[in-house]
This record gives C-alpha cells, structure tokens and sequence, in this order.
C-alpha cells in the first residue's frame, strides 16, 4: 500500500478487517465520517527500551495487525513493518495525528513506535490531547536507564524535560533538588544547563547515546559539562555534592516540590538568628504568598539575614539564591539551611554590587537595601518584586521607583498583635512592629 494515501480509504486493510466491533462508519447529514458503530480499536503505542533490550512481546503481533505504523525513521527502520502496511515518519506531529485519527474512525489498527517509556514526556500526551484511544506497552525509559548505568537510586528524583520549551525551569529545579533527571534537548543540553549550574555545588551524569555501541556514561563537574560537546540524544542527571553517597540525605516522599509536611511561617524559634535580624512569622506569611515560589522558579533573597525567607521559598520547591553582605550572617544562613535541609546559595557582598554577576531571577524578596538596591533589582526585570519597609518615608519613593520600572504595586501594611502570658495566668496581646509590605508585578506573569 503507497505510504502516501491518506484517510480512511487508504487505512483499509485489503481482507477487510476493520478491527473489533463491526467497523462501520456514522455519517451526519453532509455524509462526513465521523467514527465506528460499537467498541473502538485503540492506537497501540509501544515503547522500544531505551537501553536496547529486546522489544516487548506484544510488539510483533501488534505489528502483524497493523494497517498503520508511525513512528521516527530510526524507530521504523529497526522493526519488521509489515510490507502491507503504510507507513508514517515522524515529523511534525499533526499529519500523525490525522491520520491516525482517520485509523481510529475506519477501525483498522495502528501502532505508535517511541522511545522508552512514552508516558513519561513522550507522545502518550499529544496523542490522549487529540482524543485518540489508546493502549500503551511503555519499555524501559531513558531517564531509568540513565539511572540504572550510573548506579543511583531515583525513587525521589524529580524528572523535568528542556526539550522543545524554555529550559530554565529545568535549570531551576537542578539548582533546587538534590536529585534531578534531564530529558535534554539541542541547544537545552548537558553544556547550557553546565553553564548555568556554576556556582551550585552539583555534580552531573551525562548518558549519551543509551542502549547502542557508542553509549557513554560520564560523571563531571558543570565547569566540565559546559566546556564539552555532547552528542544527542542525552539524559543528564544532577546531583548535590553535599549528599552522601547512597543520597541517604535526600527527601524520601517522592514529592520534590510538594508543600513541606512542617509548614512555612515557621516560628522565629526554628531559626537562628541575631539581635531579631529576621523576618516574622506573620510577614514571611504574605512574603512568600506574594513572590510564589515553586519548581521551577529561582528566587533571590536580599538581605536574607537569618536565611529564613529563601529557606521556605526552598521548602516549597525554588531555587534560592541569599544575598548577605556580613560574612556572619552568610554562615547563620547556611546553618539555618542545612537544619531544613535545603540548598541556598549564598552570595555574600554588597548589593547591589554583588548582583551583576547572578542569573536571572524569577522573584525577588528585598529585606535589605536602599533605593539603589530597588533600582537594580527592577532593571534586571524578574516577574514579581517582594519588599518589606519600617519606615514609612521610604514606602512612597519605592511605589514610584516600581511603577516607573513597569509594574503594577499594591501595598498593606501588617500590624500583629500575640499572645503573651501575665503573672496570675493572665494573658494579653503584645504587639509586633509595624512592616509594610509592597509588590511589584510585572504584566503577565503568574
């Protein structure tokens, strides 16, 4: 059958099998076919392993059924297609997906060949979103072999993709997980993720070309991954330096970014800190509803102090950059840290000096610094600027230095009052100092 006939007709299979039910088709009043009467045949989609074991046994009979194959040259070439049956080569998705769509309406069936596990980002996705039914046979993923031939556990890793979208969000989550697996992309790879961990104490796992004779697995630094050139396709494994070697320091609940089981607003009590130098519980509350940290998201915390603002932005899955200019408090910071077991990068120097040299944030927390800070924090453009102010003459020219900058500023200022014991077993309210609290966002940003 020429692989270039398309729609139903061409998906008919010469005996005239049109998969279960009957296979007849409904037409509305224009006479378009618009599927089979009675039980659907699914598209079979089945994964080829990522680490070149042999092909799952329901691959052959579903390839003897099939009137249409569809898949990546190389997948299409490595499997007996039935000399029957037409043939698809992966491209841009949509023609796949039509005629895979005209398949389902004639009720012949079709395969779907993919890498690995095709759940795990792969086509399973697209498919299921174009309303196709389904039956998946998934292999051994690329990311779970990638794992197997380092040697490393994964049951709490994080998996993120950089291939075919911005590749920051899966930048961040390295610089905010101990464990995190890459699905890498040209251009989104092992050198410009390299690049842009420097300064994060991590060490990276390259897996190149999985499950074929030039297959290479290689431990190096990101200095070392950004100065090379990788060969596509790749996996590339991130791993903090300060866990130990059987990652016994990692979180086990297999929820990375998940809300932290103690909470955040935590108690000034759970950190340390000197002379009060920390944010309190009731306004690191509003703080960090405001800058909305996530996976993904990389916020800075300037004048960090005690630490605990990025602390529970870590918590809650963002990569934290804390900016101290006293060397002292840089070190309370990475106590405070370590004690929640988070990764915070310190940067310690003066704002806004120390800035020029740190990647893009997405959110910014400033809790110390003049109008020079401001200034500088809003003409690197991060989404959303979160700052605390005592003093009330300084909350005008802040609203004005934001507006003109571009963003949208809304203010309140919080005001609390807690409990506290008398003699007698009395109790009273013991007031707080005032803080006001202002935002910054940028149009469009979530």
């Amino acid at each position: 059958m020429p692989a270039g006939r398309t729609g139903v007709a061409a998906l008919r299979r010469a005996d005239g099998h049109r998969g279960r039910g009957d296979g007849r088709l409904r037409r509305r009043a224009g006479g378009r076919l618009v599927g089979p009467v009675g039980p659907v045949t699914p598209v079979t989609v089945i994964g080829l392993d990522a680490a070149g074991a042999p092909p799952h046994p329901a691959l052959a009979p579903a390839l003897a059924a099939a009137a249409l194959v569809v898949g990546a040259t190389r997948h299409l070439a490595a499997v007996p297609v039935p000399p029957g049956a037409a043939t698809v080569a992966l491209g841009p998705l949509a023609p796949a997906v039509r005629r895979l769509a005209d398949a389902v309406a004639a009720g012949v069936p079709a395969v779907v060949l993919a890498s690995g596990d095709p759940g795990l980002f792969g086509i399973v996705r697209r498919l299921r979103a174009a309303g196709l039914p389904l039956r998946v046979v998934p292999a051994v993923s690329s990311v779970a072999a990638a794992f197997a031939r380092a040697g490393l556990p994964w049951d709490g890793a994080a998996v993120v993709t950089a291939h075919g979208r911005d590749p920051r969000p899966a930048l961040n989550a390295c610089r905010a997980l101990p464990l995190v697996a890459v699905l890498t992309a040209p251009g989104a790879g092992a050198a410009e993720l390299g690049a842009g961990l420097a300064g994060w104490s991590r060490r990276l796992v390259v897996a190149e070309h999985l499950g074929t004779d030039a297959e290479r697995i290689r431990e190096v630094t990101p200095e070392q991954a950004a100065a090379e050139t990788w060969f596509d396709p790749h996996v590339l494994v991130s791993l903090a330096t300060t866990a130990p070697a059987d990652l016994g320091g990692m979180r086990w609940d297999n929820q990375p970014a998940a809300t932290p089981g103690g909470g955040w607003a935590l108690p000034e009590t759970r950190y340390a800190h000197r002379d009060s130098m920390i944010t309190k519980s009731e306004v690191r509350a509003l703080v960090i509803a405001r800058l909305r940290p996530r996976l993904g998201r990389l916020v800075w915390d300037i004048g960090a102090g005690s630490g605990s603002v990025g602390i529970e932005c870590a918590l809650l899955g963002a990569a934290v950059l804390a900016v101290e200019q006293d060397p002292r408090a840089g070190e309370t910071i990475r106590a405070n840290a370590a004690a929640h077991a988070v990764d915070v990068r310190l940067a310690v120097g003066r704002a806004p000096t120390v800035l020029a040299g740190l990647p893009e944030p997405d959110a910014v927390f400033v809790g110390g610094g003049g109008a020079d800070v401001l200034a500088s924090v809003a003409a690197r453009r991060p989404d959303r600027v979160v700052l605390t102010l005592a003093a009330l003459d300084r909350v005008a020219p802040a609203v004005g230095l934001l507006r003109t900058a571009g963003y949208t500023v809304e203010g309140s200022q919080l005001s609390a009052a807690r409990l506290a014991d008398l003699p007698g077993g009395s109790i009273r309210l013991a007031a707080t100092n005032p803080v006001v609290v202002l935002t910054g966002e940028r149009p469009c940003t979530t």
